[in-house]
């Protein structure tokens, strides 16, 4: 058994071994999300293959992707601000209470 160094900078050897290819691809942006799919039956009765036309068919007919639907915030209302107020009060009449000998 021989033990062959390779040089791997100027002056810094290491022990020879056999090396895999890399399990990256050649291109630039290796990560790609495909726009195929397993074919699934849509509400309208068909088989879809291509994610894009499996969401245009739903959102035609008014359905919600879960994960991807945008939420919209909800306004402060009056309840908000009345609730607000009766926990200040409600603070304040507990402050009093032991403030008071």
């Amino acid at each position: 058994m021989t033990i062959e160094l390779e040089e791997f900078e100027p002056g810094r050897f290491r022990v020879r071994r056999d090396r895999c290819p890399s399990c990256r691809s050649e291109l630039p942006l290796p990560h790609i999300i495909s726009d195929t799919m397993e074919p699934v039956e849509q509400v309208d009765g068909r088989f879809y293959t291509s994610k894009s036309e499996f969401r245009k068919v739903g959102r035609a007919n008014g359905l919600i992707e879960i994960g991807t639907e945008k939420l919209t915030p909800k306004p402060k209302g009056v309840a908000h601000t009345k609730g607000k107020a009766a926990r200040q009060q409600a603070i304040r009449k507990a402050l009093e209470r032991t403030r008071s000998p």
